[in-house]
């Protein structure tokens, strides 16, 4: 179940429970009666309840990276603070915008619901914007026909679950005004052809062995993990709608497994 509406549940459980009491239970008591053990507990989680709530829901939110997609950027085990208000104000639950403030950017880092599995975070890159026609021909990315300069910044390895050893090499690349570091595998496909999905907007898209060309619909982004060969994203199931974002990530505050990623601004 979601744990934005187990927390729901619970505010409204308990802040019934309150109300109840204090309109009606309570007149009722004798005179030095101790409250009910209910009554009483209800009383005390639901401004605590209360406070996790908004926050969660409408300033800031916690998420643990799961896997290797966006390294090296992120790192599995990362946990991150994601921004809920930078894309506007969201009713929770519904995740109904409100309130626009800012539109995604290119480069943002950002969390959203999977277009195949909406009660499954995921997160990536924004590449494209609505409208933009977004260009991936062998590892090199355009956007709008602008070339997104890629600097090579020598080998990088890691290890990844199951202690498997991946050679990869990486980049820094320009994305719009946004500098950000990318892995790219030089003995891997540009795009697996067999794990495209048939997504919604599909028809916008062409996808060769060397190709893979798609034009952003309205309202909604093309995203990409860093490390661009193993990073199931827009390339395989499609783009993120506008209703789908939850937030952008913007800071490291623990990685129990490497102490100095504490504090890192994405």
């Amino acid at each position: 179940m979601d744990f934005a509406l187990i927390m729901f549940v619970l505010l409204v459980l308990s802040g019934s429970i309150w109300l109840l009491d204090r309109f009606a239970l309570a007149e009722k008591r004798e005179t030095g009666v101790a409250e009910p053990w209910w009554v009483e507990y209800a009383k005390s989680f639901f401004p605590v309840i209360l406070i996790v709530f908004c926050i969660r829901s409408f300033l800031f939110e916690p998420f643990k990276i799961p896997s290797g997609s966006m390294i090296p950027t992120l790192q599995v085990g990362d946990f991150i603070l994601v921004n809920k208000f930078t894309y506007g104000l969201r009713l929770p639950i519904i995740n109904q915008k409100i309130i626009q403030l800012n539109n995604p950017q290119h480069g943002d880092v950002m969390v959203f619901h999977y277009p195949e599995d909406p009660s499954v975070d995921y997160i990536k890159r924004v590449v494209g914007l609505p409208g933009d026609v977004i260009e991936y021909r062998n590892k090199h990315l355009t956007i709008n026909g602008i070339d997104q300069v890629q600097t090579s910044e020598g080998d990088y390895n890691y290890v990844e679950s199951g202690l498997n050893f991946v050679h990869t090499e990486q980049f820094s690349e320009m994305l719009g005004k946004r500098r950000h570091d990318l892995l790219i595998n030089p003995n891997m496909p540009n795009v697996h052809l067999n794990s495209v999905a048939e997504f919604p907007g599909h028809e916008n898209c062409t996808y060769t062995e060397e190709l893979v060309r798609c034009k952003v619909p309205a309202g909604s982004y093309f995203m990409m993990g860093d490390n661009r060969d193993n990073s199931r994203d827009s390339r395989y199931w499609g783009f993120v709608p506008d209703n789908q974002i939850v937030g952008h990530a913007f800071y490291i505050w623990m990685n129990f497994s490497d102490l100095k990623r504490i504090g890192i601004w994405i």
